[in-house]
């Protein structure tokens, strides 16, 4: 026990507590509220702080509060919509910080510790095991690869700290998804780490090809897709594309999935047409859609 203590507290000074304004007409504001608060981990002396991306997107404010209470203003330095996650960046240094895991130590089954912010000062720890690091795919037209999946509930706000038994980052708590499978679900620091130098050069990557955005909710059902619902005046939504429609072929190739719709529509880049073959009311036809960028959506 004294020595779970002793972990705890090494991993608590370089975690801090995010408070950030976005404004009311920002896109992100609708489904995020104008007022959000998050957790982050500070990864390097200088003030770089890795959070998750919701948290922050669209942030004209941002109050970083370490547990000691001091108080920095922070921007945001990168965001990511990809992955998930986004940088933070105060200016101060020799900040207290936490070294990123090795990429081969994560395992199933290993133990695992949740730190994360409950208001400015105070921060909740749970514990658990890494249970999973099987891919991720939500409504919002996200996905990743590789997950961790931990089997204990995030205890504070979004972004908080993952770590192994030796004090170091291995991801960023992203999401309670106890409706679905009792457990939290964290992005591991290895997204972080294979774009590190252009998310701290450009604030964004560069490299990775662009996915197109169409801004709608794709719902599994049955060993279909179906549109669960349309963002106003997106791509989607311009195009034609329902809520209820029934996704039947991207491109010519059948869908039963959620990562099979996916994997097909990232094979184009924002601004080509994108084929779908709909049934709605029991008809189906052809429909294109021309994909957005999600980045300039949410610069706007």
């Amino acid at each position: 026990m004294n020595g779970h203590i002793g972990l705890i507290h090494s991993i608590l000074p370089a975690t801090v507590d995010l408070h950030v304004i976005v404004p009311d007409g920002h896109p992100s504001a609708r489904n995020l509220g104008s007022e959000r608060v998050g957790s982050g981990t500070i990864i390097d002396p200088d003030g770089t702080i890795l959070t998750v991306h919701y948290v922050t997107v669209g942030a004209t404010s941002i109050t970083v509060t370490l547990p000691d209470g001091a108080q920095y203003p922070g921007h945001l330095a990168a965001q990511d919509q990809e992955t998930g996650l986004a940088l933070v960046k105060v200016s101060a240094r020799d900040l207290p910080f936490l070294k990123l895991a090795p990429s081969d130590s994560l395992a199933l089954g290993q133990p695992v510790i949740m730190i994360a912010s409950s208001g400015q000062t105070d921060r909740r720890v749970s514990g658990g095991y890494v249970s999973s690091t099987e891919c991720y795919d939500g409504h919002w037209e996200y996905m990743l690869e590789k997950t961790i999946r931990v089997t204990t509930f995030n205890p504070g706000f979004g972004g908080g700290t993952l770590a192994n038994f030796r004090g170091e980052l291995l991801g960023v708590v992203s999401l309670n998804l106890n409706e679905v499978g009792k457990f939290s679900l964290a992005i591991p620091i290895d997204y972080y780490r294979i774009y590190e130098q252009e998310l701290k050069q450009y604030g964004q990557v560069r490299s990775r090809p662009r996915r197109p955005w169409l801004g709608f909710y794709p719902q599994p059902m049955a060993g279909h897709v179906v549109v669960g619902g349309v963002v106003p005046g997106s791509p989607a939504a311009r195009f034609g594309l329902k809520e209820g429609d029934i996704i039947i072929s991207v491109e010519k190739k059948e869908i039963r999935s959620r990562p099979e719709l996916y994997q097909e529509m990232w094979k184009k880049r924002p601004g080509e047409r994108i084929s779908f073959r709909i049934l709605r009311d029991e008809q189906s036809f052809e429909l294109e859609v021309i994909g957005g960028d999600r980045s300039d959506r949410y610069r706007s």
